[in-house]
């Protein structure tokens, strides 16, 4: 009994430093668009982001129930050790994706990791195939397109509404629905991710006999992994931010706000429903539904591109680390011992890999190096996406939304420029303009 109690606080200490890296991969969910814009500070952005998460983890509990008795089967023999290796595969997963700047599935990996590290070490009969098709498979495939058409058809919508105002007008009030939008993300974040650690936890206290099967997460538990998850978004992982925010498409404040209201309502009731959903797959459908919302807008498909192979991939890689660590565990306390120094070794050199080229809250909005230029905060389709062409060769999905709306005319864009440079001649804009120019 010992043994198991000193193991199973080994496991809950894991799931907690999964938590933390879930928060840190997946702070660009909720904030990347608003950072993006301009409507929050960066550092401003993920504290915000941070303390919603917190408060989102304890208005349900659904999520927690799907991953403690639904996808593993309680009764098929899981040991602590099994849970251990499923964590670690995540883990390192999270860390991988996170260095290449790809919003990868955190709740994913740790689905991964879980049935890999499962099926080594107790065979199929430990993983309910129903519960991983209905509440896992499905979800990954409808969740990111049911969220990228609701932001399409919102970002139209917004757009529409809006034509007939200056969007000198308009730009303030967008960037604080931007701001609204991106609370409910968060919100809505906490109460996804952060249960998926409550059940990982809660799972391992049932195999260690430590509380009943089918019992709701404990409330010490609820706080703990409430607590790590917001300590991670605080942290912000801001290589992904960029990726959201800038590498994906071209936000303006009208198209932040509608793919952040779609996200968040996808995600909200997904948790009624105890659906674990990854809530990254829904943010990057939001995001590039919202880029092919917006007339003349285009959506990087190379960068789109690699972001889904990384989600096809996240199950099976994870799966298969988590599966060589779970064959490590399984032979003892030398075993776990062994996969717990050489999963901190990995975390340690993938940390390292990523000083060599540091992005943080200074240079989150930088492109490639550079620092983009400074645009007019505008509510209209009048920005060019000349740039973004010029990098990015137009995909058939662009091709195809363009030709039902063509991008606005060079003699449009200029005169909506012109009209918007007075509102946005502000000292530093002022300052950056003679730059600007000779590019």
């Amino acid at each position: 009994m010992e043994h198991i109690t000193l193991l199973i606080g080994i496991v809950i200490i894991t799931a907690l430093v999964f938590d933390f890296t879930n928060g840190f991969h997946d702070t660009a969910n909720a904030m990347a668009t608003t950072i993006s814009t301009g409507a929050l500070r960066p550092k401003t952005a993920v504290a915000m982001s941070a303390v919603l998460n917190l408060v989102g983890a304890f208005l349900s509990v659904e999520v927690a129930k799907t991953i403690s008795g639904g996808i593993i089967d309680e009764g098929s023999g899981i040991q602590p050790e099994v849970i251990f290796a499923g964590l670690v595969g995540a883990i390192v997963w999270n860390l991988l994706t996170w260095l290449a700047g790809l919003p990868s599935s955190s709740s994913h990996a740790l689905f991964g990791g879980l049935i890999g590290a499962t099926l080594v070490s107790v065979g199929m009969d430990g993983v309910n195939g129903d519960a991983v098709v209905m509440k896992v498979l499905i979800p990954a495939v409808a969740a990111p397109l049911v969220a990228g058409v609701a932001a399409l058809v919102a970002t139209r919508l917004t757009y529409r509404i809006a034509r007939d105002r200056d969007p000198r007008d308009t730009a303030k009030g967008y960037r604080a629905g931007q701001i609204a939008s991106a609370a409910l993300v968060s919100l809505a974040h906490g109460t996804n991710d952060a249960q998926k650690t409550m059940g990982v936890i809660t799972l391992a206290l049932v195999t260690g006999g430590v509380v009943a099967p089918a019992s709701d997460p404990p409330m010490w538990v609820i706080v703990s992994a409430g607590v790590a998850i917001a300590l991670g978004t605080y942290l912000g992982g801001w290589r992904i931010i960029r990726t959201m925010g800038k590498g994906l498409t071209d936000i303006q404040p009208p198209q932040g706000f509608a793919a952040q209201t779609g996200a968040a309502t996808v995600i909200l009731a997904s948790s009624h429903l105890g659906f674990a959903l990854s809530t990254t797959q829904v943010c990057s459908g939001s995001v590039m539904g919202s880029g092919l919302g917006r007339k003349g807008g285009v959506v990087r498909w190379s960068t789109a591109g690699r972001m889904v192979i990384a989600w096809g991939l996240t199950l099976p890689a994870a799966g298969l680390v988590a599966g060589a660590a779970a064959l490590l565990a399984d032979q003892g306390d030398w075993g776990v011992t062994t996969v717990a120094v050489l999963a901190v070794i990995a975390c340690g050199a993938i940390w390292l890999a990523s000083r060599r080229k540091p992005v943080d809250h200074t240079n989150v909005n930088d492109v490639d190096g550079a620092p983009a230029p400074a645009a007019p905060a505008v509510a209209a389709d009048a920005v060019a996406p000349a740039t973004a062409d010029a990098a990015e060769p137009v995909g058939i999905v662009t091709a195809a939304v363009r030709s039902v709306a063509p991008p606005p005319t060079d003699a449009a864009l200029a005169q909506s420029a012109s009209d918007a440079a007075p509102a946005a001649a502000t000292p530093a804009t002022s300052a950056a303009a003679p730059a600007k120019a000779t590019v």
